[in-house]
């Protein structure tokens, strides 16, 4: 159980930031998951969910590399709710159960390359806080300056959003398929 009130509707939250929950329900077509604990702090929950829009909906990154980095931000936090919601999106985009396996058990044997380079990287920048020579050459060749920044900005919109429902202790949604630590 969540170690804080949900908050779902606004009038959960004072009249002066209906807007943005408003502004919620609009992006994402309700108030769920991580946002349900963010908007105990409205102003923050704002900026989350215009850096969610532009990482989930707006930037040029490929949806595919996209999920694979959440899921691996994900399971490198024990996040299960953002897991979840992650692994849900990841069948749906055709993202073999082989990697999504692999990303859970914590390696990358018998995964494209491609995957195991997105994998391999978010968890050096989790968990050595930097990237080698090497693979940021790899990576600026694959997608360019641009998407690689936003390839990196959204391991970090991830790991807020893993964060947030660790401090809170957010289970996973309905029908979500639940992370084992």
């Amino acid at each position: 159980m969540a170690r804080l009130t949900s908050i779902t509707s606004k009038n959960q939250v004072a009249t002066e930031h209906h807007p943005i929950v408003d502004a919620i329900v609009k992006s994402r077509g309700a108030v769920q998951g991580p946002f349900t604990m963010l908007l105990h702090c409205p102003p923050l929950a704002s900026c989350v969910m215009q850096l969610g829009a532009y990482v989930r909906f707006e930037g040029k990154l490929d949806k595919r590399v996209r999920v694979l980095a959440a899921m691996t931000a994900a399971r490198e936090f024990d996040a299960v709710y953002v897991w979840g919601a992650q692994t849900g999106s990841a069948r749906r985009q055709g993202v073999p159960e082989a990697t999504i396996t692999a990303i859970r058990e914590k390696h990358t044997r018998g995964i494209p390359a491609e995957d195991a380079q997105i994998v391999e990287f978010t968890r050096d920048l989790i968990r050595k806080h930097r990237v080698d020579a090497a693979s940021m050459k790899a990576l600026q060749q694959r997608f360019g300056d641009e998407q690689f920044i936003e390839l990196t900005g959204t391991i970090g919109y991830y790991i807020m959003l893993a964060m947030t429902v660790n401090a809170c202790e957010l289970e996973a949604g309905p029908g979500a398929e639940v992370l084992q630590a």
